[in-house]
C-alpha cells in the first residue's frame, strides 16, 4: 500500500485572513492602551487640598470681615507679553492677584515682541484701575510714556498691559518674578 501524502491547505488561503488578523491586533493594543490610561486616572491622587477649622476659643469672621482685610478688586484686566520673556504675562498676572489682589482675566502673546516700552492703556472710565496698576508697577503719576488712553469697550476689559523690553526697570514686578522661578 502506498502511503498516501497528506495535503496541506495553500497559502493563499491563511493569507485571505490577513487583513482580519491586523485589525483584531491593533483593536487589542488599543484595547491595552485605555486599559492602562483608565488604570492611572482612576489612581489619580488630585491637589491636595488643606483644611484649616479656626480653634474653638477664637472668634468667627464673616466674609465680609475677610474680604475687607484682602480686598478683590473689580477690575478686568489683560497681560499681554510684548517683550519675548516666556512666561512673563502669567507671571505678571500671578504678582497682580497675589501683591494687589487684581484678578487678571487674560494672560497671553501681544501682536508683537518688540515692544521697547510697557504700556498701561484704559480701555474705558475707570480711573481708579489705572492708578491702582500705576502703583503695583511703580509708576509716576503723569508718566504718559506708560499710561495711555485708548478707549475700547469691544475687548471687555477696564485696562490693558502690554509688558516692554523695559519690564526689568519695574522692579516691584520684577523681583517678584524672579523669586517665583
Amino acid at each position: 500500500m502506498a502511503k498516501k501524502k497528506a495535503r496541506r491547505k495553500p497559502k493563499k488561503q491563511n493569507q485571505q485572513y490577513l487583513p482580519l488578523n491586523a485589525a483584531i491586533g491593533i483593536v487589542g493594543v488599543l484595547l491595552l492602551g485605555f486599559i492602562y490610561s483608565f488604570s492611572q486616572n482612576s489612581s489619580h491622587r488630585g491637589i491636595p487640598i488643606e483644611v484649616n477649622f479656626p480653634k474653638k476659643n477664637q472668634p468667627r469672621k464673616l466674609a465680609a470681615d475677610v474680604h475687607n482685610l484682602n480686598p478683590v478688586h473689580n477690575i478686568k484686566v489683560e497681560v499681554l507679553n510684548g517683550c519675548g520673556i516666556k512666561g512673563i504675562a502669567a507671571k505678571t498676572a500671578e504678582f497682580l492677584l497675589l501683591e494687589y489682589q487684581i484678578d487678571v482675566i487674560r494672560s497671553d502673546n501681544a501682536d508683537n515682541h518688540s515692544y521697547p516700552n510697557t504700556l498701561i492703556i484704559l480701555r474705558n472710565e475707570k480711573l481708579e484701575a489705572v492708578e491702582l496698576l500705576r502703583k503695583s508697577f511703580g509708576i509716576a503719576q503723569n508718566d504718559e510714556t506708560v499710561i495711555q488712553t485708548k478707549p475700547d469697550e469691544s475687548l471687555g476689559v477696564d485696562v490693558t498691559i502690554i509688558l516692554g523690553k523695559d519690564i526689568q526697570t519695574y522692579s516691584n514686578v520684577f523681583d517678584f518674578i524672579a523669586s517665583t522661578k
